[in-house]
């Protein structure tokens, strides 16, 4: 069985620097959605790793978080799509957590539940701690340049293993010829 593990604002969705707060303020990156429904129909298992700290700063509650999933959810059965489930961290960075990335607790969690060869699994982040949490975990780090992507690319002093896209988009398409 073939798994993708992919985050989410930056790399699904546009992300924005005061958070994705309700339904209205989740807009996928365009050839996101059809994107996952591509790595569908080519025999992946796609799941969401998220860090949603947004919950304990009190940005949103956990009801809306549900409500921003289902629209995501909504519109990638429309296209086509579906994802596995969502893993995601809603604690503050202070709370130093297990879950929160760049920690591996999310993977191990998708390890266990799943069954994930996590070293034969890509990882798709558009940030630094998406491209640590990778590492920590076994994955093969995939960065887009989406959402924080050219930043994080400046910030890494080593990106010899690291797998490097324009978009969601470009990954499916090379992942699914090399399978």
């Amino acid at each position: 069985m073939k798994f993708i593990i992919l985050d989410r604002d930056g790399v699904i969705n546009y992300d924005s620097d005061y958070y994705i707060k309700s339904p209205d303020e989740w807009i996928p990156i365009p050839g996101s959605l059809e994107a996952i429904a591509e790595l569908n129909r080519a025999g992946y298992r796609v799941i969401v790793a998220t860090n949603q700290s947004g919950v304990a700063r009190g940005h949103y509650d956990l009801a809306t978080l549900q409500k921003i999933h289902e629209k995501f959810l909504a519109l990638l059965a429309d296209v086509g799509g579906k994802i596995e489930e969502i893993f995601f961290c809603p604690h503050h960075p202070d709370e130093k957590c297990h879950c929160r990335k760049p920690q591996p607790g999310l993977f191990q969690q998708i390890q266990t539940k799943y069954a994930v060869n996590l070293a034969d699994t890509y990882f798709v982040g558009d940030s630094y701690t998406d491209i640590l949490v990778a590492q920590a975990a076994g994955c093969k780090p995939v960065l887009v340049m989406t959402g924080n992507g050219k930043k994080t690319l400046e910030k890494l002093s080593d990106v010899s293993g690291i797998l490097q896209f324009a978009d969601l988009a470009a990954v499916a398409a090379n992942v699914i010829k090399e399978s």
